[in-house]
């Protein structure tokens, strides 16, 4: 049962990661989010940057089964997200980043390059990971937090493990 408002904030991030709406995280989640971000910006799943998005979104849901997966069926629900992200993350939020860096690296690469992404190219990530509009197009902007145009992985890896861990 979700109780505290941190607990409360955590479940609706939820659904940021059921892409299909099933009413559980599996793996298929995450290989559907890769497919819609390389449709996204034209890149083709064969290419080496193709290759390392599927590759980091195996990686993330391996680290998400591990952490949150109680039962071991290869499927997280709601109640194992927020239980796995309340009481393994909220103490270590880097570790929720370290397990999300492969992805987010890639699809940085995907979408922009090694030298950050411009925040137009981040609001169109998140629409496709399935943010509204204009939520997306505010958050981008805000972690471009140097000023510099370009959000850059320690930026967009900080504001994720912040996201899904910080209950502010």
């Amino acid at each position: 049962m979700v109780t505290s408002e941190y607990e409360r904030r955590i479940a609706a991030r939820f659904a940021g990661f059921d892409q299909d709406g099933n009413g559980y995280i599996d793996r298929e989640d995450f290989m559907a989010a890769a497919k819609a971000l390389l449709a996204e910006f034209g890149t083709a799943a064969r290419s080496d940057k193709g290759q390392a998005l599927y590759i980091g979104a195996e990686a993330f849901w391996q680290g998400m089964a591990g952490i949150a997966d109680r039962d071991g069926d290869q499927r997280i629900t709601r109640e194992e997200f927020v239980n796995g992200a309340v009481k393994r993350l909220r103490d270590n939020p880097d570790r929720f980043a370290e397990i999300a860096r492969p992805f987010l690296h890639a699809a940085l690469a995907v979408a922009g390059g090694d030298a950050g992404v411009g925040v137009d190219d981040t609001s169109r990530v998140l629409r496709v990971l399935g943010v509204d509009g204009d939520v997306a197009a505010q958050a981008a902007a805000q972690l471009d937090t140097d000023g510099d145009g370009r959000i850059d992985e320690e930026e967009i890896v900080s504001a994720f493990a912040r996201y899904f861990t910080v209950p502010e």
